[in-house]
C-alpha cells in the first residue's frame, strides 16, 4: 500500500504504509515510510488517479505523466489536451479518462496508453467527471453551466442537464443509484431513476472534495479545517471532527480487510489517514500522519495486494479509436503518448527510477509541448530577423 500526493511545487510524493497493531491495548498506529519524492511536472498538479498497477498524474503544464508502481519508474506522458488536467478516473485496469480546460474528455486505453475517443464535452472547461460504477455511464461538469451523462457504450452523449451555476465535482454512489453534484458550498443530491434532487446539502464553506462512505453517507471537506459526514437521506450531519489546520484539499477513501480508512490531504503539508468507526456517528480515530512541507492539492492511495476486478468498460463499450477529425480538436498531435525514449520503437527500455531527483531528470520529465512552442518562437524570430536584413 503507498500513498501518492501532488502539490503546487510540482513534485509527487510517495510513501510506503505499513500497518502495525500496538502490543498493548486495540490502539492501531500506523507507520508511513517516504518512498520517493520525484519533481513530476513543470507545473503544479492537479490530479492523481491510481489502478492495480500505475499512477497517473495530471498537471496545469498540460500533460498527463504515467507511473509503473511495480517497478517504481517512470512510464512516460500523454499529450493531447490544451490546458490544464483538471480531473483523471481510471476503469478498472484497461481505460483511463481525462478532463482538461480545453472541454475535451479523452478515453485512453491503459495498456497501450493511446487516445481511443477524444469528444469535445463541454463548451468551457470540463471541471470534474465521475464513472458510472458499471462502466457503462459517465457524468461530467463543465464551465458553461451544464451537467452532461455520456454513455461510455457508445461513446456519445446521453443527456444534458442545464444548472444555475457552474458546478465543479460530481460524484457517483457506490451503487450508482444516485448521484451528487457540488456548486461552492451546496450538494444537491440526484436520483438515478428520476434525474430530479431529491435533497440538498449546505456545508459552512466551498467544497474541495467530497466521498461516499457507504450509498447513505457521504464525507464532505472543504476550504476549513473540518471534514463532516452527512447522511443522504435524512440530509443531517452526522459528526464533524478537525482534521488538520488549513483547508482539506482532497480525500481518499478505501476498505481492507476488517478495516475502512479515509486519507485526507492539506494545504498545510499533512497526510492523515484515519480509521472508520461502524458508527459514522463516531469520529474516526487517527492511524498516522506525515508532513510533505509542501502545499499539497491531489491524493490518491495505491493498493497493491487488492486487485482489481474490473478490466474495462462493457465488452460493447469499448471505444473506436481517435479518428482523424476528433483528433484536429486538441492542438497537439495525437500520436498522445510521448515515452521517455522518443522515437524507439519499445517505449519501456529508457525509463527512469521513481527515486532518483537529479537536474537531469527534471529536465527529462519537461513540458513537451512547451519545447514545440518555443522552437516554433525561435524560427518565427529567426524568419523576421532575415525578412528585415533583406528590406534593409
Amino acid at each position: 500500500m503507498e500513498l501518492v500526493a501532488g502539490c503546487y511545487e510540482q513534485v509527487l510524493f510517495g510513501f510506503a504504509v505499513h500497518p502495525e497493531s500496538e502490543a498493548c491495548g486495540d490502539h492501531e498506529q500506523w507507520t508511513l515510510v517516504a518512498d520517493f519524492t520525484h519533481h513530476a511536472h513543470t507545473a503544479s498538479l492537479s490530479a492523481v488517479a491510481v489502478n492495480s498497477r500505475f499512477v497517473v498524474t495530471g498537471s496545469k503544464d498540460e500533460t498527463i505523466h504515467i507511473y509503473d508502481m511495480k517497478k517504481k519508474i517512470e512510464h512516460g506522458a500523454l499529450v493531447h489536451h490544451s490546458g490544464t488536467i483538471t480531473c483523471l478516473k481510471f476503469y478498472g485496469n484497461r481505460h483511463l479518462i481525462s478532463g482538461a480546460e480545453d472541454g475535451l474528455i479523452c478515453i485512453w486505453d491503459a495498456k497501450k496508453w493511446e487516445c481511443l475517443k477524444s469528444i469535445k464535452a463541454h463548451k468551457g472547461q470540463v471541471t470534474f467527471l465521475s464513472i458510472h460504477p458499471s462502466g457503462k455511464l459517465a457524468l461530467s461538469v463543465g464551465t458553461d453551466k451544464t451537467l452532461r451523462t455520456w454513455n461510455l457504450v457508445e461513446g456519445r452523449s446521453a443527456f444534458i442537464k442545464n444548472i444555475k451555476q457552474n458546478a465543479h465535482i460530481v460524484e457517483w454512489s457506490p451503487s450508482g443509484e444516485q448521484y451528487v453534484v457540488i456548486i461552492q458550498n451546496k450538494i444537491d443530491i440526484y436520483q438515478l431513476d428520476t434525474a430530479s434532487i431529491s435533497g440538498t446539502i449546505i456545508n459552512q464553506k466551498r467544497i474541495s472534495s467530497v466521498k461516499f462512505l457507504s450509498e447513505s453517507v457521504l464525507a464532505v471537506a472543504g476550504d476549513e479545517e473540518v471534514i463532516r459526514f452527512f447522511h443522504c437521506d435524512s440530509l443531517v450531519c452526522l459528526c464533524e471532527f478537525k482534521a488538520h489546520e488549513n483547508r482539506v484539499k482532497d480525500m481518499f477513501s478505501f476498505e481492507i480487510p476488517e478495516q475502512h480508512v479515509i486519507v485526507t490531504a492539506s494545504s498545510d503539508g499533512f497526510i492523515k489517514m484515519w480509521k472508520l468507526e461502524q458508527d459514522k456517528k463516531v469520529p474516526p480515530s487517527l492511524l498516522c500522519e506525515v508532513n510533505t512541507k509542501a502545499r499539497l492539492t491531489c491524493l490518491g492511495v495505491w493498493l497493491d495486494k487488492v486487485p482489481d476486478t474490473r478490466e474495462s468498460f462493457p465488452p460493447a463499450a469499448e471505444p473506436s479509436p481517435v479518428s482523424k477529425e476528433q483528433s484536429k480538436i486538441g492542438k497537439k498531435e495525437p500520436g498522445d503518448t510521448v515515452h521517455k525514449d522518443e522515437k524507439q520503437s519499445k517505449p519501456n527500455t529508457k525509463k527512469r527510477s521513481l527515486a532518483s531527483e537529479s537536474k537531469k531528470a527534471t529536465k527529462e520529465s519537461g513540458l513537451v509541448s512547451t519545447k514545440k512552442r518555443k522552437m516554433v518562437e525561435m524560427l518565427e524570430k529567426k524568419r523576421k530577423k532575415k525578412k528585415i536584413k533583406i528590406m534593409q
